[in-house]
């Protein structure tokens, strides 16, 4: 029992980053229906954001992280205005494989100025470097730094999607961007105000991630950005709550899959569920299927 409690606390930890993370993918494909994959490299910017921080500039845990959120939401808007928004009326592979060259873009240009070795978050010292035990389960304060910072930023996206015009025109854009313009809705202003979260997000993710397993290199984005954008398919893409309950579930299958000794197939199994998911439910848990008139 201890053993299953230690693993539960240790997939809160993961699943929270997994769950922000989808919810930029879910976000952008519920409004122009791409599949971003420079998300996951918008992340690994944002982690590079808060080493900077911490290292050269001796920012402490929370101005790190706001930094990492304001730069990469500069960087999703940038993203979108020059490589997406010229394509918006193309086929949708043709917006894909652009997404695929932006992520190796922003892969190989980091390469080039950080270099391609792994650096190290400094140690956390503290509050946020210490530990208790709990019921014979031990738990980091920086475990529940992570989950708390994640629901918080949960519960923020929620009420501006919820309860703010903003987040109207979101819903609205979603549903029918001719109509929203129709309305008077700026399509291509909530479009970016959409990447901007949703980097944001990322950029909040890549700081988590980075605090947590103490290490960043330029690559990091491919494997945590397609845990992710599995995460948010597994729940439900374009679905908010699909995104969270894909996050978690995601988090912990791969910490339980770590925690029985198979460490070296936790990345199969995870992918190995996204082929099982879109075989017997396309849609993902939360979602429904979509009849398409051709």
């Amino acid at each position: 029992m201890e053993q299953f409690l230690q693993q539960l606390v240790n997939s809160l930890s993961i699943g929270s980053i997994y769950a922000l993370i989808a919810l930029g993918y879910t976000m952008v494909y519920g409004i122009i229906q791409l599949i971003n994959f420079a998300h996951g490299d918008v992340l690994m910017l944002g982690a590079y954001v808060g080493y900077f921080a911490t290292t050269s500039f001796h920012f402490g845990f929370i101005p790190s992280l706001v930094l990492a959120m304001a730069a990469c939401a500069v960087i999703g808007v940038v993203i979108e205005r020059v490589a997406y928004r010229p394509l918006r009326n193309s086929p949708r592979i043709t917006l894909l494989i652009t997404a695929i060259g932006v992520s190796l873009v922003l892969e190989y240009v980091m390469v080039r100025l950080v270099g391609p070795g792994v650096r190290t978050y400094p140690e956390l010292t503290g509050f946020l470097g210490g530990s208790f035990t709990a019921g014979g389960v031990t738990i980091k304060n920086i475990q529940i730094a992570i989950v708390a910072v994640s629901v918080t930023l949960m519960l923020l996206l929620q009420f501006i999607v919820k309860r703010t015009s903003t987040g109207k025109a979101m819903r609205a854009v979603s549903q029918d961007a001719e109509a929203a313009r129709l309305m008077g809705i700026s399509v291509d202003r909530t479009i970016s105000l959409t990447f901007a979260i949703g980097s944001a997000l990322a950029g909040a993710a890549g700081v988590l991630l980075g605090v947590y397993y103490n290490a960043i290199q330029p690559l990091m984005g491919i494997s945590y950005g397609l845990k992710a954008f599995i995460a948010a398919v597994f729940g439900g893409i374009g679905l908010i709550p699909g995104a969270l309950a894909g996050g978690y579930a995601i988090g912990l299958l791969e910490t339980v899959v770590k925690g029985s000794g198979f460490s070296m197939y936790s990345d199969g199994v995870v992918y190995a569920v996204l082929i099982i998911v879109l075989i017997v439910r396309p849609a993902g848990l939360l979602g429904r299927n979509v009849r398409e008139k051709v």
